[in-house]
């Protein structure tokens, strides 16, 4: 039997969220109903309420999220009623070429749910990101659900669902951060300071963080950077060189997306280095870089999507990395907040006063 919970939902373009009554229908073939426990305020979920990703409203928002699985449908057999899961975004098929190569993570063909949530009066949701977590209860395709250990706090393990894993796959899996390293992560939000804690994890000798506000510098230091760089004091391309010798970062990850942020990590890295790309640009962005310098200096650029990750690999590993103290995950909550409570997340994550504003849900 469908349930009635309360959601939060965005109703049109920059109109402030409100919270509603949603509509839940049970699990069909290979989908599951979650009680959501916590979901933090991310982003994206902001570009979905300014219209920035689409104008599919009304938009069921949060994804960034933890929970148990209350029921499942019918051929479900990688969950089951009770287990703590972290919801992803990008079921892997199984079936596509790159899942059949044995590189899952760059699946062509991810799914969600099939049904749609509703609100009380039968239109339509669009779940952001095809989870809708903003929510007492959620319906998101079973492959969607991760299992990994239920010792951990929810409000920590739900940030694997998007950003923190966004910007630690930046370092390990894009980047290929080894031991003894240098890297600069130009961009210290949320993603920014988890590219360093994984390059601090992978054993980076030099991490250097780069931004604007001194703020969210002093907060790099705490994750792990090594020394910092004011970007509106001085020129991050000569800052990033004189700290490594004149040469250039192993490894600069992006995690702005914007094209004058894009140019300083190309000119930042080493010869032969790498460039990961893992802010998300608007759609009339433009770059323009002179070819022979791409060709010249060599190496790699690479954009990272969600950090290449494989859910059901790296957020099992991750959380037992968190529970054994070596991946201060708790760092980035910087508060806990009720449902009724998005709207002011927003604004306070748009002025830059928080690192992470997380859902808790009784």
């Amino acid at each position: 039997m469908a349930q009635e919970v309360r959601g939060v939902v965005a109703p049109g373009r920059n109109e402030p969220v409100r919270v509603e009554t949603i509509v839940v229908p049970d699990p069909g073939p290979g989908e599951a109903v979650v009680k959501v426990q916590a979901c933090g305020v991310c982003h994206t979920d902001l570009h979905y309420k300014q219209g920035g990703i689409g104008d599919d409203y009304p938009f069921l928002l949060g994804h960034e999220a933890a929970g148990v699985v209350e029921s499942v449908g019918e051929g479900v057999s990688e969950v089951a009623p009770g287990d703590f899961v972290v919801l992803n975004w990008r079921a892997v098929c199984g079936h596509c070429r790159a899942c059949l190569r044995g590189r899952p993570w760059y699946c062509f063909d991810t799914h969600n749910a099939r049904q749609r949530m509703t609100l009380a009066d039968g239109r339509e949701l669009s779940p952001a990101l095809g989870i809708g977590a903003f929510a007492e209860k959620t319906l998101v395709a079973a492959g969607q659900c991760t299992k990994v250990d239920p010792a951990v706090s929810p409000a920590v393990a739900g940030l694997l669902g998007c950003g923190v894993m966004a910007g630690i796959g930046a370092a390990v899996n894009t980047g290929n951060v080894g031991r003894g390293d240098s890297v600069a992560v130009i961009g210290c939000g949320g993603v920014g300071d988890a590219a360093i804690v994984g390059a601090n994890l992978a054993g980076a000798a030099r991490i250097i963080a780069v931004d604007l506000d001194d703020r969210k510098l002093e907060t790099a230091r705490t994750m792990g950077a090594t020394h910092t760089v004011n970007s509106k004091e001085t020129d991050p391309v000569e800052a990033i060189r004189e700290l490594t010798g004149g040469f250039g970062a192993d490894v600069v990850i992006e995690a702005v997306g914007r094209p004058e942020t894009y140019r300083q990590a190309f000119y930042a890295r080493d010869l032969a280095g790498t460039v990961v790309l893992v802010g998300v640009p608007t759609p009339e962005m433009k770059l323009e870089l002179p070819l022979l310098d791409v060709f010249g200096r060599g190496g790699s650029l690479k954009s990272s999507w969600y950090g290449d990750c494989l859910p059901s690999r790296d957020f099992p590993m991750l959380i037992d990395l968190h529970l054994q103290g070596r991946l201060p995950l708790e760092k980035f909550v910087t508060e806990t907040i009720e449902l009724t409570d998005v709207e002011a997340a927003f604004e306070r994550m748009h002025h830059g006063d928080v690192l992470r504003s997380v859902v808790v849900l009784p």
